[in-house]
Parts: structure tokens; C-alpha cells; sequence
């Protein structure tokens, strides 16, 4: 009995993980895709945002928040 050649183990792996994970990426762009998220802000998220700032930079005021795309 041959044993199997190191390469072509590897080599089938990689495809293998390569493949489940582009599987993985076209199912989130997807579910991405057909739920956006909402526009709406959280007021507990803004109050935590507010709050966060004004202990890191204690004489500014928060304005506005806007998240990058």
C-alpha cells in the first residue's frame, strides 16, 4: 500500500477550506443582502457612544454619529 502523497493532501484541503468558506461569504453577502440593517439608532448605543466620548475627551460634545460603510 502507497502512502498518500503530503502534497496532494494539502493541496485538497486548502481547496476544501477555500471552498467552504467562499460558500460561507456568498451566504452572509446574501442574508445581508435581503435583511439591511435597520436605520434607526439604539438609544442605549447612543447614550454608550455619548458616555464613552465624554470620559476619553472630557470638554467635547457628541453631534453627530455616523457609522462607515
Amino acid at each position: 500500500m502507497t502512502e498518500p502523497n503530503l502534497f496532494v493532501v494539502c493541496a485538497a484541503a486548502f481547496t476544501a477550506v477555500l471552498a467552504l468558506l467562499s460558500l460561507l461569504a456568498g451566504l452572509i453577502r446574501a442574508l445581508t443582502a435581503l435583511f439591511p440593517p435597520v436605520a434607526d439608532h439604539d438609544p442605549a448605543l447612543l447614550a454608550a457612544i455619548t458616555s464613552a466620548a465624554a470620559r476619553a475627551y472630557p470638554d467635547t460634545k457628541v453631534t453627530n454619529i455616523q457609522e462607515d460603510r
